[in-house]
Formats: structure tokens, C-alpha cells, sequence
């Protein structure tokens, strides 16, 4: 047996280059994504060297593109999006409008196609939830008004991209086939046969995918199998996708989406995201390798002016638009800047647009490497310029974010990091012993959940050292590391008591080589819930300590 094929030699060669490449965006502050795409030049045709085979990709891409589409509905909110809706669905609409006519402007000038410039237009005016999230984040405004008007934004534009992913293939039948003898009919008829098709799958997933995927994810669920769970959900997700193009004649993306929302709807959704997204992730990194591999570097020379067009569209262009809409809208500037800042980039929507346009005949090379090289360039600038926009706001800021410090703690009380399962048992217990604690806590529905109990909560992650000062580390006494992860721990404890020496770490592990690898970084107190689980029953079945140790 061969010991290299291609498909392996695809497989290794993207996620290889992509992790050395993505490891060093990240080091440089910048977004994994500036490396994954870097990697799949590097393996693409246009770069010497080893040459990934761009079919099989492709294939692979595909598969990416299903569960990006089913993780944006897995986190689709519609009562997120109705609590803004008034500035996000307008405003989103707008942009995508503005940004859309001044891509085609462009496409115009270069003498493309009108299909070609719909489709160049459409790829410039939709951002990257990967990179906007990402900057939100970064500076705590996530469950900010001005960071829920933008996330907002970002679902309305996303759902605009997936109808024009489903009527995109349909229209470019028309206009391609369309002569000059053709009546309106004949172009209106096979758009509303398409979306006829879209109604009917629509129609069956909430009638009947309502009913049927909530029953079957809990089906499995108490038959205790955590692999049946995992592959329930990819099945779900790809099976949907795959039924949606084959019965209905609809984008795969169409079909990922819908399949995602209707689970998103049920109480196992997060356990859902957290089954499936290892391979989420990696297939997601092989779509943007594929992306990479389309791209030829030499349009950076030769097309110099209209690269720097694009990246103006991009990021002044449509932050712009955006800007005075938000204004227009009676929104304070703060808020505007904010949300026109994280918005200057395109990601993921863009590459499959330009993917489907390339394949579809539509839309030429020239621009589909000009979207790449936008892409690229507004991810490296974005943090940059949304860093400027936030540290320019701080000094007047005005608006209270739920991710402020609470008020200074008395000197002793202790920190507690995560609140799943088991935080929620020590949060319980500390509040009964009148014990003064702080829980630090990432995740929005964890934390809304610790806040609605009544406890301090400080939201964020607890490696980054803010957050840790927001809790009062350097006046606690006790840090309880409550999150599962235990070499996550280990790195909270090093940045813990880089700020405290004096703090006693409490971390939880899951593992011998977690237990070693926290005793060896120095956490005083490592707590194995199999070593407690066996050391209680040995207890009331009269085995004491000394014997356990024995044993």
C-alpha cells in the first residue's frame, strides 16, 4: 500500500502549514485566519514547492463550508437580533447596499460582467464573524448596547449572504442563458421556481425538522453514549445539508443553516457546539487553505491600483456608509465608530461567494483574487484600526459594560474561574457559607446564569490579566480553578500567581497527566475527581485513607 496519496497529502500538507502559519498570526496579535489563507498559498499552485491537489480541496471545502454554515446557525439568535432590530436590519441593509453598488463601480471600471460585479460587490460588503467577534471580545463589548448592535448587524448580514448564496446559482442561469428575444417571464420564472423550492424546504424543516431533530438528539442522549451524540450531530448537520441539495435543489449552505438554527432552539445546543467543534474548527481551516490555494499573489503587482480600490471599499468605503447610518439612526459616535471599525474586513461569507461565483462562470479570476487579497490585507489592518478606535473612546467612556470590575472586594476572599457543573456546586456552597467570592466566567449564558443567582460575576477570560485584576487578584486569598480543562488551568495559575505569590491555587483534573503536569508548574492543591470518587466510596464501604494510599 502506497504510503502517500493525495488526499492525505492534501489533508497534511493544509492543517501542517496552517497550524506553523496560524501559530505565528496569532503570536503577531493578528487573526488565525491571515495564516490559514497564507498556508494555502504556500501549498497552492501559484507558489513553488510542494502543490496540494485543488479537486480534492475543494471537495474538502465543501465539508467546511456545511459546518461553518451550521455553527453560524447554531449560534443565530433571534431574540438577539429583535432587540436591535430597528438599527441592525436597516443598517445592515444599507451597507450591504452601498458597499455592494460601489463594488460593482469598481467591477464597472475593470469591465467585468454584471453578474461578475453583483458578485464581487456583494463579497465586499459582508464582514467576518470570525474577526469581528474576535475584536468585540477583545475589548470587553460583547454584551455591550454598541456590541449587540454589531452582532446583530452581523446576523442580518449573514442571513442576507444566504439567500444570495441560494438565488445566486439560479440568477446566473438566467443571465447566462438569457438572449436578447427573452421576455421578463422567461427570467422571473425560474427565479420563483427556486424560491418555491427554498419556501418547501423552509416549510418542511419547521414543521417537521422542529419535532423530529429535537427527539432523536434526545433519544440519544439518554441512551448515555457521548460518540452517539457527537456523530448524531454531524450526521444532522451534513445529512440535512446533503438532503436539502438533493430533494430541494438548494445550497448546501441553505441546508447547514437551517439545521443549525432548528438545533440551536433546544436545550442541547451547547453541548452540541462543544461535541463538534474540533471538527468544525478543522475542516473550517482546510476551507480557508482552499481559499489560499485559489489565490495568485502575482495580482498584487500587476494589479496594484485596483487591489488598493478594494482595500478602500473595504475599509473605508462600507465603515463609512456604516458610520453615518448608525448616525443617521440618532446612535451616539462612540457606538457608530465602534460598529463601522468592526466591520472594516471580510471573511468567511466572502470566500465562499467568490468560490461559488468562480465555480458558476460568473465572476472572473482578476476578481476573485482582488476579494482574497482585500480579504487578507483588512484582516491584518482591522485589529489595528479597531485597537485606535477603542483606546481613542476609553478616556470619555460613558457606557457601563456588565464586563466592568465589580466593587473592590475585602482583602481574603477567594476566586472562583467557571461556572458549569461543578462551579455551580462550590458557587452554592461558598453563597451558603456566607463566604465573599468572585466568579470569572467567559462564556455569556454561564455568566447571565451566575448574575441571575445573584452572585459577583466578572466576565472574561481568566488568562488575561485584566480580568483577574477586575476580580481582585491581588487582594484574594484562594483561587478555585473550577474550569475542566486542566492544562488551561495550569496557565491560570501562572498568570495568577504572577500578580499574587501569596495565592493558594485550588485546580480541578481530569487526569494522571494533568495532575503531574499542575503539581509540576507548583499549584499546591490538585483535586482528581476519580481519586475523590474512589477515595468517598472506599470511605463508606469502611477502606480508610491509609489503605487507599496502599492501594
Amino acid at each position: 500500500m502506497p504510503h502517500h496519496t493525495p488526499l492525505i497529502g492534501t489533508i497534511v500538507a493544509g492543517l501542517v502549514v496552517a497550524f506553523i502559519l496560524g501559530a505565528a498570526a496569532h503570536r503577531l496579535k493578528l487573526s488565525p485566519l491571515v495564516g490559514y489563507l497564507l498556508a494555502g498559498i504556500v501549498v497552492g499552485p501559484f507558489t513553488p514547492g510542494f502543490v496540494a491537489d485543488a479537486s480534492l480541496a475543494n471537495e474538502l471545502a465543501e465539508i467546511g463550508v456545511i459546518l461553518l454554515m451550521f455553527g453560524v446557525g447554531l449560534h443565530f439568535s433571534l431574540r438577539d437580533l429583535l432587540e436591535v432590530r430597528t438599527i441592525a436590519v436597516p443598517g445592515a441593509i444599507g451597507q450591504i447596499a452601498v458597499a455592494t453598488l460601489m463594488g460593482m463601480g469598481l467591477a464597472h471600471v475593470m469591465g467585468w460582467p454584471f453578474m461578475g460585479g453583483l458578485v464581487f460587490g456583494l463579497a465586499l460588503s459582508v464582514a467576518s464573524t470570525v474577526v469581528l467577534l474576535r475584536a468585540l471580545q477583545g475589548a470587553d463589548l460583547v454584551e455591550t448596547r454598541r456590541g449587540r448592535i454589531a452582532v446583530g448587524w452581523l446576523i442580518v448580514e449573514d442571513l442576507v449572504m444566504v439567500l444570495a448564496l441560494v438565488l445566486l446559482p439560479a440568477l446566473a442561469g438566467v443571465l447566462n442563458g438569457a438572449n436578447a428575444s427573452a421576455g421578463a417571464s422567461d427570467l422571473i420564472a425560474p427565479l420563483l421556481g427556486t424560491l418555491l423550492k427554498v419556501a418547501g424546504f423552509v416549510a418542511l424543516m419547521l414543521v417537521v425538522g422542529r419535532r423530529v431533530i429535537p427527539w432523536a438528539l434526545h433519544w440519544v442522549v439518554h441512551s448515555g453514549s457521548r460518540e452517539l451524540f457527537r456523530l448524531a450531530v454531524l450526521a444532522i448537520a451534513l445529512g440535512v445539508a446533503f438532503g436539502a441539495a438533493v430533494a430541494f435543489d438548494v445550497s448546501f449552505a441553505l441546508g447547514a443553516f437551517f439545521a443549525g438554527m432548528i438545533l440551536g432552539e433546544t436545550p442541547l445546543s451547547r453541548r452540541a457546539t462543544e461535541e463538534t467543534l474540533p471538527l468544525r474548527d478543522a475542516f473550517a481551516v482546510l476551507f480557508f487553505v482552499s481559499v489560499g490555494m485559489l489565490f495568485n499573489p502575482a495580482v498584487v503587482v500587476e494589479q496594484p491600483l485596483p487591489l488598493l480600490a478594494t482595500v478602500l471599499i473595504i475599509v473605508l468605503g462600507k465603515s463609512i456608509a456604516a458610520f453615518a447610518i448608525v448616525r443617521a439612526f440618532g446612535h451616539p459616535t462612540d457606538t457608530a465608530l465602534t460598529i463601522s471599525g468592526s466591520l472594516a474586513q471580510i471573511g468567511e461569507f466572502s470566500f465562499i461567494l467568490a468560490t461559488l461565483g468562480t465555480g458558476l462562470g460568473v465572476l472572473p479570476a482578476d476578481a476573485r483574487d482582488l476579494i482574497l487579497a482585500g480579504a487578507i490585507v483588512s484582516i491584518f489592518l482591522n485589529p489595528l484600526l479597531f485597537s485606535l478606535i477603542v483606546r481613542d473612546q476609553k478616556a470619555g467612556e460613558a457606557e457601563v459594560a456588565p464586563e466592568k470590575a465589580p466593587e473592590k472586594p475585602p482583602i481574603g476572599h477567594v476566586i472562583q474561574v467557571g461556572y458549569g457543573r461543578v462551579g455551580k456546586l462550590i458557587a452554592a456552597r461558598l453563597a451558603e457559607k456566607k463566604v465573599h467570592f468572585v466568579v470569572i466566567e467567559g462564556d455569556p449564558d454561564r455568566a447571565a446564569e451566575a448574575e441571575e443567582a445573584g452572585l459577583t460575576v466578572v466576565r472574561g477570560n481568566a488568562l488575561e490579566d485584566r480580568h483577574l485584576l477586575a476580580a481582585g487578584i491581588c487582594e484574594a486569598r484562594h483561587l478555585l480553578i473550577a474550569v475542566p480543562e486542566g492544562f488551561e488551568g495550569g496557565a491560570i495559575h501562572e498568570h495568577a500567581r504572577h500578580l499574587n505569590p501569596d495565592l493558594i491555587v485550588i485546580a480541578r483534573a481530569h487526569s494522571d497527566a494533568e495532575v503531574a503536569h499542575l503539581e509540576g508548574l507548583g499549584v499546591p492543591h490538585v483535586v482528581m475527581g476519580e481519586r475523590e470518587l474512589a477515595g468517598r466510596m472506599l470511605t463508606l464501604c469502611g477502606v480508610g485513607q491509609s489503605e487507599l494510599a496502599r492501594t
